[in-house]
C-alpha cells in the first residue's frame, strides 16, 4: 500500500535552493521486527516507483532476496517522480499552481537525503541491506557513502560512482527529442507526448541493445512489409510510457541523473568509496553497454571487500529486470549471511 510522508517545512537542495514543501511517497512489504534489524531498502531507477513488486518481478516474495515473510522491505518514490513525491505536476505552494518546468535543479544527492530523511522519520536507524540498480544505484551509492555506518550490507546492480559521458549523452539525446516538441514549455501535463514518446524509444535502444531486440523483434512474415515488428515495438513503448509519466517529470530525473558524481567535494571518486563500510556486492549484466561489466568491475574495485558478480543475458541492461532467477540466486545468500 502506498503511504505518505509529509517534510515539516522546506527542504534544503544541494543547489541551495529550496522546495517549499516535500512529500514523499513510499511502500513497505513485510513487518517490521522488534529490535528493527531486519530492514531493506531498495532504491528505485529512472521511470519505477515506490511499487517494487510492481516492477521488479519475483523478488518480492516468498523465497526470493526480498522475501516479505523475513524482510521489511521499503522503498521511497524519488523527488521529480509523479508517482506521489513532489514532482514538477506538484502544486508549488509559493504560487498556487504546478511548478511544470519551473521545478527546481536537483541532484542525486538530494534523492539520497530524502530517503535519509524518510529513514528518521520511520525511526529506522540501522538498515540490514540497501540496494539500488541502475538510477537507483546511484542513490544507494550516494548514500552509502554519506551515512557509513547506516548500512550492513550493500548491493549495487548495473549502475557507477559517477554519470560517465556516455550515459550523460544517452540523456542529452532524450532531452533534445522531448524539447524539439513545440508543446514543451506549455503549462500543461500533457505537454511534449510526442518527444517524450521519441526519448522512451530512444532510451530502449540503450536498454536493450541489439541482442535482445534481435532475440525478440524479429518479422515474423517472410514476404514484403511496410509493418516491421520493431517499429511497432518501439512505437508501442513510447505510448506506453506517456500513459503513465509526463515530460517534465523525464527531464528534471535526467537533470538529476548527469549531476551524479559521489567524489564531488569528497576528494574524488577513490576517497569517497574508501569510506564505505557495508558489505558489498556489485552485479554487472553480459551485454549491457550503459553501465558495461569492465565499468562495473572497476567500481567494484574501489569498494573495500566487494565481491563481484555477473548475470549473463541477452538483454542488456534490462537484464537486472528480467533475470530474476539469477538476482535471486546471488542476493538470497548473501542478504541471508
Amino acid at each position: 500500500m502506498k503511504q505518505y510522508y509529509r517534510h515539516p517545512g522546506p527542504f534544503r537542495l544541494e543547489s541551495g535552493a529550496e522546495l517549499p514543501e516535500l512529500e514523499i511517497a513510499y511502500h513497505t512489504y513485510g513487518a517490521l521486527n522488534a529490535d528493527r534489524s531486519n530492514v531493506v531498502w531498495v532504491c528505485h531507477a529512472l521511470t519505477a516507483s515506490s511499487d517494487v513488486a510492481d516492477w521488479w518481478p519475483h523478488t518480492v516474495e516468498t523465497g526470493c532476496f526480498l522475501d516479505p515473510e523475513k524482510w521489511f522491505v521499503v522503498c521511497a518514490n524519488i523527488i521529480g517522480s509523479p508517482y506521489g513525491t513532489t514532482s514538477p505536476l506538484s502544486v508549488n505552494p509559493l504560487t498556487g499552481e504546478p511548478y511544470y518546468a519551473d521545478f527546481p535543479r536537483y541532484t542525486i544527492r538530494d534523492m539520497a537525503k530524502a530517503h535519509a530523511t524518510l529513514a528518521d522519520a520511520l525511526g529506522i536507524d540501522r538498515i540490514h541491506m540497501l540496494v539500488g540498480s541502475s538510477v537507483g544505484g546511484f542513490q544507494a551509492t550516494e548514500w552509502a557513502v554519506e551515512q557509513p555506518w547506516r548500512f550492513e550490507k550493500l548491493v549495487l546492480i548495473a549502475t557507477d560512482a559517477k554519470a560517465s559521458p556516455w550515459t550523460i549523452a544517452i540523456d542529452e539525446t532524450q532531452r533534445m527529442a522531448i524539447m524539439a516538441d513545440s508543446t514543451y514549455g506549455q503549462r500543461r501535463p500533457d505537454a511534449a507526448m510526442a518527444g517524450l514518446a521519441a526519448a522512451r524509444a530512444i532510451g530502449l535502444l540503450t536498454y536493450r541493445g541489439p541482442e535482445g531486440y534481435n532475440l525478440t523483434q524479429q518479422d515474423l512474415a517472410d514476404s514484403l512489409t511496410d509493418t516491421h515488428r520493431a517499429c511497432t515495438y518501439q512505437q508501442y513503448q513510447g505510448d506506453k510510457l506517456c500513459r503513465r509519466y509526463n515530460a517534465y517529470s523525464y527531464v528534471a530525473i535526467l537533470d538529476a541523473f548527469d549531476t551524479h558524481n559521489v567524489g564531488r567535494g569528497r576528494g574524488g571518486i577513490e576517497a569517497a568509496l574508501a569510506g564505505i563500510t557495508a558489505r558489498t556486492i556489485v552485479v554487472g549484466l553480459t551485454t549491457d553497454i550503459i553501465f558495461t561489466p569492465a565499468e562495473m568491475r572497476a567500481l567494484c574495485a574501489l569498494i573495500t571487500g566487494a565481491r563481484y558478480h555477473e548475470i549473463s543475458s541477452p538483454f542488456g541492461h534490462d537484464g537486472f529486470l528480467v533475470e530474476h532467477a539469477q538476482l535471486n540466486s546471488i542476493l538470497t545468500p548473501f542478504i541471508n549471511e
